[in-house]
């Protein structure tokens, strides 16, 4: 017998739980396009050499690839490179693909939605998966901090009209991070390595942390780590940020980073903080970056951040952008495990013995669909049973049509 289970890391949707990511997912996109987002599509699958142009970070090695075909599969197979094709990883690297081959029909800022289902070769385990759908918004042709409060007031919006009052947003930046860098004394080709090994702070501790640093700078490790828990351990740790990190942290920065928690601790549905232990994995993140936090997970259920860089690098001609995803399934996981109620259609039966004109029956059924979200026609032998199960489907008003009559099943 053939394997009947998903692929390990992929799921089957029972039709009850496929309604409830629907409405999540409508939830979302309709509170996005109150904002003025527009929604694109963009392939599955993206050519190899864009996936792996080192903008990814480590996802880069978790691509499903996808073996050349035909006559080019045989010669790569006498010493060429086997693989020409790639399941996407994430949505912001095609977006940027998308942009650069669209610009001249898109709005000077252009604001969009994107979901769909991205693939990484992960270690599976609860609220990750290897198949799994994303949610972006991105806007790409604003360079100000209105882009980015944008995106972080109507995230917030999102999961508050979820049901999400519990919202955390916490933001930092990829300069003042790099500026820390730069006091405590690392060379410029050690910062992504700072980086990586404190994006793992919520998986190794400050003591792992400082031990990955002192593989290759034991001497600036300590004064890293002390530097950054002075700076948490502070009542005011933006200002403290400010404070320690002098001329070493560019005055336009500070401004930046000042406007978006100002105005998004007023605007926002959400608590949104400072936080100078974010990174966010992604080497193509240039400047301000944000993480969603939710009571029940203890990871991120979404994040984003300013890439000014990436369509330049695609498209030849720069272009300022900014995005955040929504981790939807693990949104999907909580909201589940909270019981949450979601909206049942008005779902109804028109059951009839194998008596009947078809003809007559369909007209019927018809004229039900004008009045209720769901008709279903239903032929049924075992009556009192087959109601039953109906109800138990969550069918709310059943007929039985019997003699050209329609009647009502109490």
């Amino acid at each position: 017998m053939l394997q009947k289970t998903p692929t390990k890391g992929m799921r089957d949707f029972l039709p009850s739980e496929f309604s409830i990511r629907q409405q999540v997912l409508n939830s979302i996109i309709a509170t996005y396009e109150k904002h003025g987002f527009l929604q694109i599509e963009t392939p599955a699958v993206e050519n190899l050499q864009l996936l792996n142009s080192k903008q990814g970070g480590d996802n880069e090695k978790l691509i499903y690839k996808i073996l050349k075909r035909g006559e080019k599969l045989e010669e790569a197979q006498n010493g060429g490179e086997l693989c020409d094709l790639g399941l996407r990883y994430d949505l912001t690297v095609p977006l940027s693909r998308f942009y650069s081959n669209n610009r001249g029909k898109l709005p000077a800022v252009f604001k969009a939605i994107q979901t769909g289902y991205v693939w990484r070769a992960d270690r599976p385990q609860r609220g990750r998966y290897r198949q799994f759908r994303q949610c972006d918004m991105d806007i790409i042709g604003d360079g100000s901090t209105l882009a980015e409060i944008e995106l972080i007031t109507a995230t917030a919006d999102a999961l508050y009209t979820l049901g999400f009052e519990d919202t955390i947003v916490r933001v930092n930046d990829r300069k003042l991070l790099s500026a820390i860098a730069n006091k405590c004394g690392f060379a410029q080709e050690e910062h992504e390595k700072v980086f990586i090994a404190l994006d793992k702070l919520d998986k190794i501790g400050v003591n792992g942390v400082l031990e990955e640093i002192s593989t290759f700078n034991k001497e600036k490790a300590e004064v890293f780590v002390s530097l950054l828990m002075e700076i948490t351990a502070s009542s005011d740790p933006l200002n403290k940020a400010f404070e320690a990190l002098g001329d070493y942290l560019d005055p336009k920065t500070k401004a930046s980073l000042s406007e978006i928690l100002t105005v998004c601790q007023t605007s926002a549905k959400a608590n949104v903080v400072f936080d100078v232990k974010l990174v966010r994995g992604m080497n193509y993140y240039t400047g301000t970056i944000y993480e969603i936090a939710l009571s029940g997970l203890d990871i991120a259920v979404g994040g984003g951040g300013r890439y000014d860089e990436l369509i330049g690098k695609i498209s030849g001609t720069p272009a300022p952008a900014c995005g955040f995803s929504i981790g939807f399934e693990r949104i999907v996981l909580l909201l589940t495990e909270r019981n949450a109620k979601f909206n049942k259609k008005e779902k109804t039966a028109l059951v009839f013995a194998g008596t009947n004109d078809l003809a007559d029956i369909m007209k019927v059924a018809q004229h039900l669909r004008q009045n209720t979200d769901v008709c279903v026609v239903k032929r049924i032998k075992n009556f009192a049973y087959q109601v039953q199960q109906l109800k138990d489907e969550g069918f709310t008003t059943i007929y039985r049509y019997e003699n050209q009559q329609l009647i009502k099943v109490d």
